[in-house]
């Protein structure tokens, strides 16, 4: 048996092999991906030609070409489960940081945002207003979101020049807040602007809360365990 028919051989079993393998798993491949396989290959054969021709020892020839089958395989691999490696560590990350949202991105470009439940019993997550970052509770009986008088200071809302002037019920019992527009809140890549927020008085609210006025925008969100997923 020649050389080449050899060299053809083993660059289609290995082209099978990953295909085969590859649309078993969770991962399906498109065109672009049997285009960039494709290209692998001729690359493959193009240098396994290269090795074939230069080499006088047969065995070692095929142990160098066994070796870029091996590459080419891998690259090919890390292409088709990128997704999946960046969704894993994104959950990893997220599961040992407190307030850290994991968010998973499925192939049609659609954009999860997985919050962990606290030691607490509560669902906490680091929100990004205007531009610095502000610990909150999922509160789904709160209507809008709460700011504390402390979180509202550091956003440079001014909480002393407004007018406290509505009433809303707290754990800690009736309070008043004042109500400001923030130009933007921002939930793991989930933003949107112009949305309402009250401030409530020093001393009565030991934490904000992201309300429904934020969480009724979203496409949906749901519980399960210890997990709560919001779609964007």
């Amino acid at each position: 048996m020649s050389r080449i028919l050899i060299l053809a051989i083993v660059i289609l079993a290995g082209l099978f092999l990953m295909t085969v393998g590859f649309s078993g798993g969770g991962s399906r491949i498109d065109g672009d991906d049997a285009m960039r396989m494709l290209y692998y290959g001729m690359w493959g054969a193009l240098v396994g030609g290269g090795i074939l021709a230069s080499q006088r020892n047969f065995g070692e020839s095929m142990r160098h070409l066994g070796l870029w089958l091996i590459i080419i395989v891998v690259l090919s691999a890390v292409y088709v489960f990128k997704d999946d490696a960046q969704n894993f560590a994104s959950r990893l990350t997220a599961g040992l940081i407190p307030g850290r949202a994991a968010v998973t991105v499925d192939r049609n470009g659609d954009r999860t945002a997985v919050l962990y439940m606290g030691q607490n019993g509560h669902y906490e997550v680091d929100a990004t207003i205007n531009g610095v970052s502000v610990p909150m509770m999922v509160d789904t009986g709160a209507t809008t979101i709460a700011l504390s008088y402390e979180d509202a200071e550091r956003l440079g809302l001014n909480p002393a020049g407004l007018s406290f002037s509505n009433t809303v019920m707290t754990a800690n019992g009736p309070a008043r807040s004042a109500f400001v527009t923030l130009p933007e809140v921002e939930i793991a890549g989930i933003r949107r602007r112009n949305i309402g927020a009250g401030i409530a008085e020093r001393g009565k609210l030991s934490g904000s809360l992201l309300g429904m006025n934020f969480l009724g925008t979203l496409r949906s969100f749901s519980f399960s365990g210890n997990e709560m997923r919001l779609q964007d």
